[in-house]
């Protein structure tokens, strides 16, 4: 692997402040991948001055959306001109299966396209007239990018979880810091090289890699951020939130999730095991959306269990550069053991253990475990109300509509949901009063880059993605004029 010891701060590779460096890890052999650059307090100061600089004295604000646009593209292009390298570059520093890393990727760069494309039409919305009572006045609204802000990005996606802070920040023409997380900070600084051979004026993007309390919470916490934008836990959500409220900082917040999945008892039980498995299986599990309570009922439960065993005891667990590779290890030491506490968890409370949680016999390296599949777990139990992060599904019977729904609504969390039945009335009805901020009706987790993401209660707070994902980067100015020759009158001699 070519070195990574260097942060990208003002369109230049520099070493840290400090020096410092920490390792990537390869989660399918724990080997070595990499040693990266270690940022600190001081490095992230210098960012944030140069994206600081960029935005107050620099081209990339002032220029119109269709220019903003062409650096746009150039980077979307620059990702899947070099889309095999990267992938492999994500498999082996995150661990997920090659054919979903090149996935992630083509998102990554249809994101950049598609934020292109609204900043190409923000030159014809930055000014909208707004209707007056008082015809002496005139007024407009004005859309404004709010200025630098700070992104710190999690390790499940990482270069499309990047893109969706990344491309919408720049199409409203802030600057921006990113941090990527310390388990996969590879391909963020390979985007900062696409940024710059795409002609991205020095300073609008700056990288900088770095453990948590080194640098994410300097960035979370320094003036010159103007806004701030996290994807991770809600544990690390919460200490964001109150860093930003000390200096009432714009921030959007993309956190955890324990999202219900309602399955009917007139579904089709394929189906329904192949979205389940995707559900929750897909990137290990990995994923803050994923579908980990799944509610069926009682006239399904035990065809659907049986299906579900026999279909998850399938799936193949490997190196994710290997062909037919479905789970990939989890991605690093302290998740496995994370994943495997909250396994001896369920046993402890009660769960029926259907299949998995155990290391494969034929992989003694990495950190691979079998696909888990829980029945009969019971709703007080931490298995069913935390978010584990892992391939870990836990299933329950209801018996009726309002007994589903209301177990579903019953927890802390409320970024996705899904329900599945032939009768599409209900399926819509159900999903209209699912306290959840995505809901999918008769499949789980497809995304579009075009439609709101986001969640209720303690899953977030904003949207990204779409038009919300523009406005987060955005401010509304009123400018308001008189245009009449004659006094006001307010103050009369």
């Amino acid at each position: 692997m070519k070195s990574y010891d260097q942060l990208f701060i003002n369109g230049h590779w520099v070493v840290p402040v400090k020096g410092g460096t920490f390792t990537s890890i390869d989660p399918s052999n724990e080997s070595v991948l990499a040693s990266v650059a270690a940022a600190t307090a001081e490095d992230i100061d210098l960012a944030v001055k140069a994206a600081r600089h960029a935005f107050d004295d620099g081209p990339w604000p002032r220029m119109s959306g269709a220019e903003r646009g062409v650096v746009l593209r150039r980077i979307a292009t620059g990702i899947r001109d070099r889309l095999p390298e990267l992938a492999e570059i994500e498999v082996r520093d995150n661990g997920k299966p090659l054919p979903e890393a090149l996935w992630d990727l083509e998102d990554a760069a249809g994101c950049f396209e598609y934020y292109a494309g609204l900043a190409e039409q923000l030159d014809e919305n930055v000014e909208k007239p707004v209707a007056l009572p008082d015809d002496r006045f005139s007024s407009v609204a004005r859309k404004e990018p709010v200025g630098v802000a700070g992104a710190i990005i999690p390790w499940n996606f990482p270069m499309l979880m990047a893109a969706w802070k990344v491309a919408p920040a720049l199409a409203a023409g802030c600057t921006m810091v990113l941090k990527p997380s310390e388990f996969t900070p590879l391909t963020a600084l390979e985007l900062s090289d696409i940024a710059l051979k795409a002609d991205l004026p020095p300073g609008v993007l700056n990288v900088v890699t770095g453990l948590g309390k080194d640098a994410g919470a300097p960035l979370s916490e320094h003036p010159g951020i103007d806004k701030l934008a996290f994807t991770g836990s809600v544990p690390t959500g919460s200490r964001i939130m109150q860093a930003a409220a000390r200096d009432i900082k714009n921030v959007s917040l993309e956190l955890g999730g324990k999202s219900p999945f309602i399955v009917f008892d007139d579904s089709d039980v394929e189906a329904a095991v192949e979205w389940i498995m995707f559900g929750i299986f897909w990137n290990q599990g990995e994923v803050c959306s994923a579908t980990s309570r799944v509610l069926v009922q009682r006239g399904l439960y035990e065809r659907l269990l049986e299906r579900l065993e026999q279909e998850t005891r399938k799936i193949t667990i490997g190196n994710g550069l290997e062909q037919g590779v479905l789970l990939g290890p989890l991605v690093s030491r302290s998740q496995y053991d994370k994943v495997l506490d909250a396994v001896a968890k369920g046993k402890a409370e009660g769960a029926r253990l259907v299949t998995g949680g155990n290391r494969p016999a034929n992989l003694d390296k990495g950190y691979f475990m079998e696909p888990v599949v829980f029945a009969d777990v019971p709703e007080d139990s931490w298995i069913w109300r935390e978010e584990i992060f892992g391939p870990v599904v836990c299933v329950r019977p209801f018996d009726d509509e309002a007994d589903a729904v209301r177990s579903a609504n019953d927890s802390r969390f409320g970024l996705a949901a899904a329900v599945m039945s032939r009768d599409i009335e209900r399926c819509e009805r159900v999903a209209r009063v699912l306290r959840a901020g995505i809901v999918w009706i008769n499949c789980s987790q497809p995304t579009f880059t075009e439609a709101p993401w986001g969640g209720y209660k303690q899953s977030g707070i904003g949207r990204e993605l779409g038009e919300w994902g523009l406005n987060n980067y955005l401010e509304t100015k009123q400018i308001t004029r008189y245009n009449s020759d004659k006094p006001w009158g307010w103050y009369i001699k």
